[in-house]
């Protein structure tokens, strides 16, 4: 099986791997509390994961790279309890930039910026929107959640997605690191299970609230229902919907340019 982790590679085979066209995977996620029982790195150890799972599953077709981990998230809602390390939106953006800027210049020329935390959404979708044009490079920007949709929210019992240390990620954490999940008393610590009106206004509109609005303890969700069995097909639910968007022609194909010869006798200017 070849090794998929940029980290365990040396320069040599990564430079073959920018030659050979690979797609590079970076990872963002967070370090942020999640309630009395995960430990804070949930969001990053399952990115990791399902990023690594879906390079493995896809690299008989198509060769796949996967960075470390991009933790350092947009976590300013957790804050109110602690074990949440948070950065600007500013930095955010800088540093995800940047990491792209030395994909590019390595030679990747499909980068798929792959997401574990709800927080990070809308700024992955405008950093792809800011980069887009210039970086010489197509960017996808996905979180696996979303990707895999019903083939992962299918394995849960009281909750209809996933939400926050919850039944699913509780359950996937009990896979990748058991030793970390506390289990003593995860059914006293449900909360916030209409945690689909969180950040919620109106009828369609936004409004930003901390995390504490809607829970006691850290949690969204009712973990109470987790198990190992579960969290592993929802890891493969995630890293199967992964490895299809990578394998898919279409994902990397170039944009169509529909113009015409111009409109009321003026060209359009091709650049």
């Amino acid at each position: 099986m070849a090794d998929v982790e940029w980290q365990r590679l040396k320069a040599q085979e990564v430079r073959a791997l920018a030659e050979a066209n690979a797609v590079v995977i970076l990872p963002i996620a967070s370090i942020e509390q999640h309630g009395p029982h995960l430990p804070t790195m949930t969001d990053t150890r399952l990115g990791h994961e399902i990023a690594v799972r879906a390079a493995r599953k896809a690299y008989p077709k198509r060769p796949v790279v996967v960075t470390p981990v991009v933790w350092s998230g947009l976590s300013e809602h957790h804050m109110p309890f602690g074990g949440t390390l948070t950065v600007s939106h500013a930095t955010f953006r800088a540093l995800v930039g940047d990491l792209v800027a030395a994909l590019v210049r390595q030679g990747f020329r499909d980068i798929l910026i792959s997401n574990s935390h709800g927080g990070n959404m809308i700024a992955m979708q405008q950093i792809c929107d800011e980069l887009a044009v210039d970086c010489g490079a197509t960017l996808v920007g996905t979180t696996y959640v979303t990707e895999a949709g019903e083939d992962l929210s299918r394995h849960l019992e009281d909750q209809k997605g996933v939400m926050h240390a919850c039944e699913a990620e509780t359950s996937m954490m009990m896979v990748c690191e058991p030793a970390l999940v506390d289990t003593s008393d995860l059914a006293g610590l449900a909360q916030g299970m209409d945690g689909g009106r969180f950040l919620a206004a109106g009828k369609a509109s936004y409004r930003w609230r901390p995390f504490a609005a809607i829970t006691a303890n850290g949690v969204a969700g009712n973990p109470a229902r987790s198990t190992a069995a579960k969290g592993e097909a929802m890891l493969e639910a995630g890293a199967e919907a992964l490895a299809a968007l990578i394998v898919n022609p279409e994902t990397w194909a170039a944009p169509a340019d529909l113009r015409g010869a111009g409109t009321g006798g003026v060209d359009f200017r091709r650049g």
